[in-house]
């Protein structure tokens, strides 16, 4: 008997020490994999570029055409994404601190956004100012369209925080500004990179939003190329200057947030912090939200609805419409889940087992949501036409693109996730003989399920109208509603094309409220 209280005790101790500093091989190995995939798009990248020739980069790159996009698109980050931050944090606030009137409406009315492709946001402001076309065009929209990123993530932490840590500093005579800047703000930190991380990259991926707007960035670039003359070189080689800049925020994001993590042990307080009374500013604090409402949702809606009436019953061609529906829901499914899986070994070691190797595997598998779809979409193509014939064209080459566009994605919500759920949990599982993996999935993976719903909704959310990558890779026959729309609308038929649009946001309105459910959740994890 003392013989197996011996084993079993030493086959705890090797548990527990399994989940050391460098992680658990089987899931060091897992990440190392998906790494590696990810770096299919870079490879195919560098390969141009080396085949290519100096002379031909410095002819490519080094020019004027370039150095405007280099300014167009810092310019988009330096503005979008701090007026982003002030603007999210300041609804977060009056919506979960404050006694504003109607906060829980306000609350839906913030994320709703999410609902309208970025695209459809930039047809609607198209119709509704078609002079409004420039930088200022291009920040007001990205913000209406992307603000709900930064929005969820911040309102959740804040109904997560322990009052008596705020409490507490008021007890020291800390005035409430300073309490919010010395106490709540610190504790919102990993909350805000990760949805400024998730902004930033769109800014530096999305297509339709800017060609719209007119403004011209490297992705609108990228793309115009392979349209116009199919410059393989020429694009390939502006993509490479495009994971220059990603992997540059990527590390900046790094940098800011460090290694520090907030949990706790326990219940802390059991109650929530009692709201603000605004007085006097309580009215006039309904602007706020009110005005980003009207903005962001009642533009578009009385846009799509001009287009609805205009069109008739005869755009709604239900042969055309039902198909293009159910290969879309099909193929958000399939891909929101295996982008979440395929996430989690990576997001875990980025918060338990931070170190060199693990930073090196978390900017392979963030860096290609830089990406446009167009770039990882031609090195499918070339990859499957050259190595692996059958793959080409197929549903697995193409939910196997989604995977690499919004890994990202998934992986940042779930690295915040994780980082909520306490690490103690899980060498006290090991340390009572379950084995490392089982130890992490009943304890971190479970806390963490929210967060992991809450990914997969935002994935879905993005394949739903995912346009330039489907469109090179979807087999024969599959056209899902975001193809449909943009080839109506790329021939002017704003009519013929607004049932795709009202179909994208009938289908993305249950992911957005599954997303604030499990936002709401975030409160009693």
């Amino acid at each position: 008997m003392a013989v197996s209280v011996d084993l079993g005790a030493t086959k705890a101790a090797k548990n527990a020490r399994s989940l050391g500093s460098s992680g658990h091989p089987l899931i060091l190995g897992a990440a190392a994999l998906t790494g590696l995939l990810s770096l299919l798009p870079l490879g195919f990248v560098v390969y141009i570029a080396a085949t290519s020739g100096w002379g031909t980069i410095a002819d490519l790159v080094f020019r004027p055409k370039v150095g405007g996009l280099l300014v167009n698109t810092l310019m988009l980050l330096v503005l979008v994404l701090p007026l982003s931050v002030l603007l999210a944090v300041a609804l977060a606030w009056l919506i979960e601190r404050t006694d504003i009137p109607f906060a829980k409406f306000w609350s839906w009315m913030v994320i709703a956004p999410l609902a309208l492709p970025a695209f459809v946001h930039s047809y609607a402001w198209n119709a509704f100012m078609p002079r409004f076309h420039g930088l200022g065009a291009a920040v007001l929209v990205s913000i209406l369209a992307y603000l709900p990123f930064l929005y969820l993530p911040v309102a959740a932490q804040l109904r997560r925080l322990d009052p008596a840590q705020e409490e507490t500093a008021q007890s020291m005579g800390k005035r409430p500004i300073e309490v919010f800047f010395l106490v709540v703000l610190p504790q919102l930190r990993l909350a805000i990179l990760g949805g400024a991380l998730l902004i930033g990259l769109h800014l530096l991926a999305e297509y339709g939003l800017f060609v719209l707007t007119r403004f011209d960035t490297f992705a609108t670039a990228i793309v115009d190329q392979f349209q116009s003359v199919y410059s393989g070189p020429s694009a390939n080689l502006l993509g490479g200057v495009l994971v220059l800049l990603c992997l540059g925020l990527l590390g900046l994001e790094n940098l800011v947030r460090g290694s520090e993590r907030y949990a706790r042990v326990g219940a802390g307080a059991a109650r929530r912090r009692g709201r603000v009374a605004l007085g006097r500013w309580r009215c006039p604090a309904l602007l706020l939200p009110l005005i980003f409402a009207a903005l962001s949702l009642a533009v578009p809606v009385l846009t799509l609805g001009r287009w609805l009436w205009s069109g008739g019953a005869e755009i709604w061609r239900f042969d055309f419409i039902l198909p293009a529906l159910g290969q879309t829901a099909v193929l958000a499914l399939a891909g929101a889940v295996l982008t979440t899986l395929a996430a989690v070994p990576m997001a875990w070691l980025a918060v338990r087992a931070p170190g060199r190797v693990q930073r090196t595997l978390e900017a392979c598998h963030s860096y290609v949501g830089a990406l446009p779809g167009v770039i990882i979409a031609l090195a499918l193509v070339t990859i499957t036409v050259q190595v692996a014939l059958p793959l080409y064209q197929t549903l697995a080459t193409l939910i196997f693109a989604y995977v690499l566009m919004f890994l990202p994605r998934a992986l940042v919500g779930l690295r915040t996730s994780i980082a909520q759920a306490p690490v103690e949990l899980e060498r006290a599982a090991a340390s009572l003989g379950r084995p490392p993996v089982s130890a992490i999935w009943h304890t971190t993976i479970r806390l963490a399920a929210p967060g992991a719903m809450a990914s997969a909704a935002l994935v879905a959310l993005g394949i739903t109208t995912e346009l330039t990558g489907t469109l090179m890779l979807a087999p024969n026959g599959t056209r899902t509603l975001a193809m449909r729309f943009w080839s109506y609308t790329s021939e002017l038929d704003f009519a013929s094309a607004a049932p795709y649009a009202l179909l994208m946001i009938v289908l993305s309105i249950p992911l957005v409220i599954m997303l604030h459910m499990q936002s709401d959740r975030v409160e009693q994890a």
